[in-house]
């Protein structure tokens, strides 16, 4: 086929080229800006828009079908061409569903925890030889792209219930019909586009009733949302879990299931929650519960997300994606309980459009209290980006409690340099990048 994506360097859609390219479609694309490492990755596969920005002379009549990335916006010139010539526009969600028809879907969705938790599933699969395609929303070590599309029997895909497109306002969730589905749990994201809690609820309980009837949810049991949702839906394997049982010591934790204790690479309650869900899945798919465990053994996580980026000499630094407040809590909660013993010093970029957003900043209330020193940091030029009203440092310190409010990185970064000293964790957590500094200098105490 001949491809082209409108929006080519998001994270999702720049892999699904890279795939497409791959499998022998003759692929293009555009955008108005594109970072690394898809620069880098578009470049070396011969895909790198030649300029920058839209041009409807890339839109002709012998391409087979557009993909449409949300940074697009719906007057963009490339679409409206596409729209009048009737060409076949499609979201990505969309089209991997098309391709995917198939196979036997298993989706991963949830507010938090949904990307490490495909990523075991497909860690799993993989240390168990098994042909299955995937989509998950982070590079994972094993795996070249984010994405394969191949003809295997099995899909495992992360469902994100983000809207679509900017010409599909479905979450993208909605498109995947799972066989088996995981929910990890519902805290209040995106407020953008789900602007109440209820409209938010309201798309995973859309999302269950998608399910197949002979296929299974599996779910957090001790969600409130979720114990609803589970109680209207029928399909007919309705499954809820909690945390492994486990054990720390020492900052090294041992599951033990069915008699037999397995030490893990990751730590973390929630990590061993998302790691049961991901286990009940795998059973749905034929694999034992203890044959997932002793490969589960081996798993170090995802990027970003509780990754372990320096421990040397008593100090330790992780990063960590946390931006929604149950995220954050959960994170931080983590880290102090796996090292008790060590100076946990926390620190939070605000990035996001709702963690921006002066209406969702009292959910953060009391989320990083677990740590010894937390600190918030945000950029005021970001508010400018994004066309929203500035916050005051003073508010968000309210809003938070207990932290420490910076926003000049190059103060913060002094102020965590003279906290670098033997038995320190440093937690750094965002979606963006901290005004491009590097963390690891956060181990030089100057």
């Amino acid at each position: 086929m001949r491809i082209h994506l409108i929006s080519i360097g998001g994270a999702v859609m720049h892999n699904i080229a890279l795939e497409l390219k791959r499998n022998g479609h003759t692929v293009s694309g555009s955008d108005d800006e594109i970072f690394e490492p898809s620069k880098g990755r578009l470049s070396a596969a011969g895909l790198l828009p030649a300029k920058m920005g839209w041009d409807e002379n890339n839109i002709t009549p012998d391409i087979d079908r557009i993909i449409l990335g949300m940074h697009a916006r719906i007057d963009n010139p490339e679409l409206v061409k596409a729209q009048k010539m009737g060409l076949k526009i499609q979201s990505f969600p969309e089209f991997v569903f098309e391709q995917c028809q198939d196979k036997k879907r298993v989706v991963v969705a949830g507010s938090h925890g949904k990307t490490s938790t495909t990523a075991m599933i497909m860690h799993v699969l993989m240390e168990r030889n098994m042909a299955f395609d995937y989509l998950v929303g982070s590079q994972l070590d094993g795996f070249e792209l984010m994405v394969k599309l191949s003809d295997a029997p099995i899909v495992i895909l992360e469902g994100d219930e983000y809207l679509s497109s900017p010409i599909d306002r479905r979450s993208k969730f909605m498109w995947y019909e799972p066989d088996v589905a995981i929910i990890t749990g519902v805290a209040w994201d995106h407020i953008n586009v789900f602007p109440t809690w209820e409209g938010y609820c309201e798309q995973f309980q859309l999302f269950a009733e998608t399910i197949k009837n002979e296929g299974s949810l599996i779910y957090y049991q001790n969600d409130d949302v979720l114990q609803k949702i589970a109680s209207k839906v029928s399909m007919k394997h309705i499954i809820p879990y909690e945390s492994l049982t486990h054990t720390v010591d020492q900052s090294v934790v041992t599951v033990t299931d069915g008699g037999i204790t397995y030490e893990m690479s990751v730590f973390g309650k929630h990590n061993l929650e998302n790691m049961n869900a991901a286990i009940i899945a795998c059973e749905q798919l034929g694999i034992s519960r203890s044959d997932s465990l002793g490969a589960l053994q081996y798993f170090t996580g995802t990027a970003k997300r509780l990754e372990k980026v320096y421990d040397q000499d008593d100090k330790v630094i992780f990063r960590d994606f946390a931006h929604s407040p149950s995220k954050v809590q959960a994170t931080v909660e983590a880290v102090k309980a796996t090292y008790a013993d060590y100076h946990v010093v926390a620190v939070l970029e605000l990035h996001t459009f709702s963690s921006l957003n002066q209406e969702f900043l009292p959910l953060y209330k009391n989320t990083m209290d677990a740590a010894d020193i937390a600190y918030v940091h945000f950029n005021a030029h970001v508010f400018e980006m994004k066309k929203m009203a500035v916050l005051s440092a003073d508010q968000v310190q309210n809003e938070f409690g207990n932290v420490t409010v910076e926003t000049n990185i190059d103060d913060l970064w002094r102020q965590l340099k003279n906290l670098s000293k033997p038995k320190t964790v440093f937690l750094m957590m965002s979606s963006g990048n901290f005004g491009g500094k590097d963390v690891l200098q956060l181990t030089i105490n100057n």
